[in-house]
């Protein structure tokens, strides 16, 4: 009696340790918006052993496309796996990577117009904030990644090229780059029913969501702060708006890394990105 319940109990030891190294991935958690005046989730993958450790860690920001939320990465992107996979093979070491939901009351990660809905400073100022007080987080630009595909791949290029002081690194993917003359996105407000409540703002407004105005607007010095790796496919859909802002990038001698691959615009693609991702952002992470 006394020789099983010393092996249920090592068996129950030994189990408990197995489970303290694995990843976890928790991905309906929420926090409490002021600024949005609701609710948020965001979905959180922590690496192999956090539990177990006291340690800090990298930090990537992995940011969804239209149509899909928090779940998007974990779901059809298998960030569990594949950064599992990644960090086994010693390709990338191991980080936090929290993923927001963009999708909810209003679809996209900027401020609109009129100031009445400002997801931007929600991510900025309360997100980013939250999670890195809640996750043993390095709070360092080094340690401070970003990236995402389509709509999110448009998030991180901007998001990086608002906050170059942030991030040491971004990776977009696929990216939805917003190119279009100032008549143009005039006459794309017009047409989604957009009142612009005060025409005063409406070029800085275009100035800052416009990905060539980014490149021309900031400091080179700054965005050289930065390392850049984008990654779209040659069937894509948006692949000339990616190219544009690859050879304006080329024209101010801005270092980045620029991948077109066999590929279109779908989750077979994004997946085959993140492994590369991974190591992109350690190379900044890791010591030399």
């Amino acid at each position: 009696m006394r020789l099983l319940q010393a092996f249920t109990l090592l068996f129950f030891v030994s189990f408990s340790i197995v489970r303290a190294q694995e990843s976890r991935v928790f991905d309906a958690l929420t926090m409490d918006s002021k600024i949005l005046n609701m609710e948020r989730k965001f979905a959180v993958y922590l690496p192999p052993g956090y539990d177990h450790s006291q340690r800090s860690y990298p930090v990537l920001y992995l940011l969804h496309g239209a149509g899909d939320d928090q779940t998007g990465w974990v779901q059809f992107g298998e960030v569990q796996h594949i950064a599992d996979q990644a960090f086994a093979e010693g390709i990338a070491t191991q980080m936090i990577v929290v993923m927001p939901d963009a999708n909810t009351g209003r679809r996209g990660y900027f401020n609109d117009v009129n100031g009445e809905w400002r997801y931007e400073d929600f991510f900025f100022e309360e997100l980013m904030p939250y999670v890195e007080s809640q996750y043993r987080i390095k709070k360092e630009k080094r340690y401070r990644a970003i990236a995402g595909l389509s709509m999110g791949g448009g998030g991180t290029f901007f998001y990086a090229m608002h906050r170059l002081d942030l991030f040491s690194s971004a990776c977009p993917l696929s990216a939805a780059l917003r190119s279009a003359s100032l008549e143009e996105f005039k006459k794309g407000l017009e047409n989604s029913g957009t009142v612009v409540k005060d025409s005063a703002v409406l070029e800085a407004y275009y100035d800052r969501h416009q990905a060539l105005r980014q490149i021309e607007l900031n400091a080179p010095e700054a965005m050289k702060s930065v390392k850049w790796y984008f990654d779209c496919g040659d069937d894509d859909f948006l692949y000339e708006g990616n190219s544009l802002v690859h050879i304006a990038l080329k024209k101010k001698e801005i270092p980045h890394e620029f991948r077109i691959r066999d590929g279109a615009h779908n989750w077979t693609y994004w997946r085959e990105s993140l492994p590369e991702v991974l190591r992109f952002v350690s190379d900044t992470f890791r010591q030399k």
